[in-house]
């Protein structure tokens, strides 16, 4: 089961009611919910993420041979746990910057 956002939910609540007036409040909510949240900026921290993903994209791109997560956090001069690393590295592969690559249960990252 995938988590479902106040979004999907609303979709499928305004799809599956037939009284107008609820439909038209929920539908309201629905968009007062997309204006609250591209409005909003990101925070300090994301900002700071996005630096570090920068750093790591770097440290792939003058690697001559596929890293590890450990082998990048040595090579990045900021003080970062190697659990921080991990999770930026994921959300590297799943916006298609990096590649990862499973071998006997260790994973190997790339630039895409």
């Amino acid at each position: 089961m995938t988590n479902m956002t106040y979004a999907q939910a609303l979709e499928i609540a305004i799809a599956s009611v037939a009284d107008e007036a609820v439909v038209e409040k929920l539908t309201a909510l629905k968009a007062q919910m997309a204006k609250k949240h591209s409005s909003s900026k990101p925070t300090k921290l994301q900002i700071e993420n996005e630096k570090i993903k920068d750093e790591i994209l770097e440290v792939l791109a003058t690697a001559e041979e596929r890293l590890r997560v450990g082998d990048v956090l040595k090579l990045l001069e900021g003080e970062y746990t190697s659990q921080k690393i991990s999770r930026l590295m994921s959300q590297l592969v799943e916006a298609g910057k990096v590649t990862k690559e499973i071998e006997k249960k260790v994973s190997y990252f790339s630039l895409a």
